[in-house]
């Protein structure tokens, strides 16, 4: 990662505190790079469990109600996320689920991403190669 990415996980793990998850009991924090600045977002949990949403989207969401419309990367922390013996966070627990990753296709397709478990940086072919897409 570079020290841009390292630096906007941080912000994502800052944002992490302010997720409200007392069903899933998963802070989830995100942030998104633009042209504009750093946005944050946190996991919103409903107890009518489809009504919640997750923190990449209200990072995006906070991004575009700010008038930024490019968004450059995407930091992803999970700081409930188990541990295994090593320390090791598996990747499967911080990556975007299948709406959020319709929502980098739609609103930030040139994105890159990180998280707190990856060892790579990814983009949005990695996630979605096929995106449903009704220009095509």
């Amino acid at each position: 990662m570079t020290p841009e990415q390292v630096e906007l996980l941080k912000f994502a793990g800052k944002a992490a505190k302010n997720a409200y998850a007392p069903y899933s009991k998963f802070h989830v924090g995100a942030a998104v790079l633009t042209e504009g600045g750093i946005f944050m977002g946190a996991n919103i949990e409903n107890a009518c469990t489809n009504l919640g949403i997750c923190a990449e989207r209200v990072a995006i969401a906070n991004a575009r109600m700010d008038g930024c419309k490019k968004i450059i990367g995407i930091a992803v922390n999970c700081t409930d996320a188990p541990k295994d013996v090593k320390g090791m966070i598996k990747e499967n627990f911080t990556m975007p689920c299948g709406g959020c990753r319709q929502w980098m296709a739609e609103l930030a397709p040139d994105a890159w991403l990180v998280t707190n478990a990856a060892h790579r940086v990814y983009t949005l072919a990695d996630l979605l190669p096929t995106p449903f897409d009704l220009a095509h």
